[in-house]
């Protein structure tokens, strides 16, 4: 089966022809002359998901997973990380353990555990009470408890350093975000192993001249992968064409999204933090503290692509570039490859969203 797509975004670079797909996998790209119908690119991952559609994965079923999923795939997102906010022990270990291992729609990369070793002073929205200092064995315990894909730390925090080393013999990305380190501190997580930051500028130590911090330090460095989140509420304008001139190529585009997205304004939840949304803001309902986004991943490109990116770049983005850092599926589109895919025509509209092979969304 062919698409009949023009081109397809290819590591970043827009390559004419069409794209064929054989038994659920790309069997070629850049094929012949296509019939203009848009262009194919991976599909979407997303890194940073606490919540989709009404669903909040804190405490979501296998009903829940399914239906935040086919929720997702409507916004063209293929691939997802569940995200748990900092909470008890005991409700940590009860949503990993609740992670579907059969197919929900996207597929799922495992869990990305944002906490509870986070900085006391830039905990943002999440709950001082279930912040915890580096232990290795509650490390363990949660380990053992589900399949843990990426964890944000706090480096500078006593511990935290081992932390790191066990995490990575595990094969589990470590990124740094709820974070007050120096860039010296940072740099030495870095160098440890320590390959991302969360939410680039969010709930860590502001840029100085003299210490720029956790963020100056990620962006001074080339192996370093910055998440963002371009809702247009978490950072400025300017904030976000910085980071975009000095990280091109390794900005993962991310959406914080909670239970909330593609549900409208209103109350929901993100783990046992009540979130009110309001004029498409997600913030929390006691104290006002930003909590997430409702953006979607196509927001996020549109948004990068705005700020001036190339329309491959940003496509790359919420692709190849989060794929890459999470290597636990194809970076690229290249034959054998899951033909996990999605169309855009040129007004950045989803045409449609494959999955295996298999399209399940197709407009027009």
């Amino acid at each position: 089966m062919r698409l009949g797509v023009e081109a397809a975004v290819v590591e970043g670079v827009l390559v004419p022809g069409d794209v064929e797909i054989a038994d659920g996998c790309l069997a070629g790209v850049a094929i012949g002359k296509g019939s203009g119908r848009g262009i194919a690119a991976p599909g979407f991952v997303d890194l940073q998901v606490n919540g989709f559609g009404g669903v909040d994965f804190a405490t979501a079923d296998v009903e829940g997973y399914r239906r935040a999923g086919e929720a997702l795939l409507e916004t063209g997102v293929t691939a997802f990380q569940p995200t748990f906010i900092t909470a008890p022990e005991p409700d940590l270990v009860a949503a990993l353990q609740a992670i579907p291992s059969d197919s929900i729609g996207p597929r799922i990369l495992g869990a990305h555990l944002e906490g509870p070793f986070l900085s006391p002073g830039r905990l943002g929205a999440h709950p001082a009470s279930a912040r915890r200092d580096p232990d290795p064995a509650l490390l363990e315990r949660l380990l053992a408890a589900g399949p843990v894909a990426q964890m944000t730390l706090a480096p500078e925090l006593a511990g935290a350093l081992e932390l790191v080393d066990i995490l990575q013999a595990r094969g589990v990305v470590v990124s740094c975000g709820h974070s007050n380190a120096t860039a010296a501190e940072a740099g030495a997580a870095f160098d440890r192993g320590a390959r991302a930051v969360t939410h680039l500028f969010n709930a860590m130590r502001p840029f100085a001249h003299r210490d720029p911090g956790l963020a100056g330090a990620a962006l001074a460095r080339e192996d370093v992968v910055v998440q963002v989140i371009l809702d247009g509420h978490h950072l400025a304008v300017d904030t976000a064409k910085v980071v975009w001139r000095a990280a091109a190529g390794r900005v993962a585009l991310v959406t914080d999204a909670v239970a909330a997205t593609g549900i409208g304004d209103g109350r929901s939840w993100l783990g046992d933090i009540e979130v009110e949304v309001r004029d498409g803001v997600a913030r929390r309902a006691d104290d006002g503290v930003l909590a997430g986004s409702v953006m979607t991943m196509l927001d996020g490109i549109r948004a990068l692509h705005a700020l001036g990116a190339p329309l491959p770049a940003a496509i790359a983005a919420a692709t190849s570039v989060p794929a890459r850092l999470s290597g636990r599926l194809p970076a690229v589109l290249r034959p054998g490859a899951a033909a996990d895919l999605v169309v855009l025509d040129d007004r950045l509209e989803l045409k449609a969203v494959l999955v295996g092979g298999k399209e399940r969304l197709a407009i027009g």
